[in-house]
Order: structure tokens, then sequence, then C-alpha cells
């Protein structure tokens, strides 16, 4: 039994490894952040920043589809962000958010964790967290399947600041 916070998010469980106890708590973080919010409000910026809550959703999109299904399962990379040019419009995932609505936005970020869940249970089915991508990164060097987890928590965990800070200045909410 999943037990969940006030907010909805799930308790980490106490003996989980790092994909259990630690990411999809954070990624509930986001989805809370972002929750009940208008088109204008995930443009809404909170200076001198740019950074949006639509941004944040359309990046961490991205960023979840490169790392699990790009590098860790050697996969093409999922619509849309296989039709872009990256090395043109380096910021494209945060630039591009303003053009998107909110459901457009949350469907982006839902079905790249879902994406992302199933390549890890895929992943871990076949072996632990020590195992290494399918792709390298550009240096050469091959991550394990714990350096990706690891690295999707940072990246989670940096962005939720943002995204606190920025709904803040949006509506006053403020929570941990």
């Amino acid at each position: 039994m999943t037990i969940t916070d006030e907010q909805g998010r799930p308790e980490p469980p106490l003996d989980g490894d790092e994909a259990t106890t630690l990411l999809d708590f954070h990624r509930a973080t986001l989805a809370w952040k972002c929750a009940g919010l208008d088109a204008a409000d995930l443009r809404a910026a909170h200076p001198p920043s740019e950074l949006t809550l639509g941004g944040l959703l359309k990046h961490l999109a991205y960023v979840e589809d490169h790392w699990f299904s790009y590098v860790l399962a050697g996969r093409e990379r999922a619509a849309p962000f296989d039709a872009v040019d990256w090395t043109a419009t380096p910021d494209w995932d945060w630039d591009s958010a303003a053009d998107d609505t909110p459901e457009r936005l949350r469907e982006l970020w839902e079905d790249a964790v879902e994406r992302s869940r199933a390549v890890v249970g895929e992943a871990l089915a076949n072996g632990d967290l020590a195992q290494r991508a399918r792709r390298a990164r550009l240096d050469g060097s091959t991550p394990s399947l714990r350096w990706i987890v690891v690295h999707m928590v940072e990246e989670y965990c940096r962005h939720n600041g943002h995204a606190d800070l920025i709904r803040e200045s949006i509506d006053g909410s403020a929570g941990e």
C-alpha cells in the first residue's frame, strides 16, 4: 500500500532503491507545484529569471526522455523531441513551452514519466542499478542506471526549488 502526504505525493519506502525512494516523490512534487494553473500562470516568470513552470514541465519531459529512453534504453527520441535541431535551438524545450497549452505541457511530461517508469522497470527486471546504459554520452562514457537515477533526482530537486519560488510568486502558494 502506498501512503501519500497531504499534497498527494507518495511517501518514499524506507527500504527501497534510489528509483523508488526518491524519484517518484520529486516527480510528484513538480506535479503539485504545477497543479491547477492556467496558461498565463504556466507562462509566468519570477524576475529576474525567465524560467516558467511550463518551461520546467517541458524541460523535464525532455530530460526524462533523454536519459531513460534515449541514453539508458538506446531508443530514438520521442515526439516532439525527435524533430528538434538541438544544435541550432539548444533551449527549445524552455523557449517553446509558451506556445503549448497547459494540457499539452502536462501530457508531454506525464507521457515522458510513464515511458521512463516502463524503461526503468524493464531494466530492473533484467539487472540492477549498476547496469550500463546502451548509449554513451558525448564524452564516450557510459553511465550506470544508478548514475542516471541520481542525476534525475538532482534535476528534479534543483527545478522543484525553482518551481516553489515561481508558484509562490503566482498565487502565494508555498510549501516545503
